[in-house]
């Protein structure tokens, strides 16, 4: 059986040194075996869960949900339908945050649109992000010129 230093898994699998020392610490991969110096070595099998783990996160799952998928991964009698839940439940979560980013990015074309970008000082860009309080962001204003909030200096 060969075993890998920590720099050889990481060039092996495409995961950082840092973040296997991560992944086992939070328990996404086993404890490694030591030497008697106490560096770390990994055998296939941890390479191998390294590799699930990195294709994971390429998808978007979280740590919660990647440990959880290297449990019904690692367990030959799970039923598929919870790995199929999973995967389901993460898609959604996904569908979410990219209407949340489309509606963010139509937020910053029209600012930009309604920016001069000249050489005056007004600029609708500052002036909403200005605006946005502990609630979210402004309201948008629909192609009319923002108004001009007047600023207090805060007492320090």
């Amino acid at each position: 059986m060969t075993l890998m230093n920590i720099g050889q898994a990481a060039r092996a699998t495409g995961v950082s040194a840092k973040m296997i020392r991560h992944y086992e610490e939070v328990g996404l991969i086993p404890p490694a075996s030591r030497t008697d110096a106490g560096y770390r070595q990994f055998a296939e099998a941890d390479v191998h869960t390294l590799r699930f783990v990195r294709h994971a996160r390429d998808l978007g799952f979280s740590i919660a949900e990647i440990g959880e998928l290297v449990g019904l991964w690692q367990d030959r009698q799970r039923p598929s339908r919870q790995v199929k839940a999973l995967a389901q439940a993460h898609i959604h979560e996904l569908r979410r945050k990219a209407q949340e980013l489309l509606a963010m990015t139509a937020t910053l074309e029209h600012l930009v649109h309604c920016c001069h970008g000249d050489d005056r000082p007004d600029c609708p860009i500052l002036e909403s992000l200005a605006a946005a309080g502990p609630a979210g962001p402004a309201p948008r204003s629909h192609g009319r010129t923002l108004p001009r909030r007047a600023t207090k200096p805060r007492a320090a």
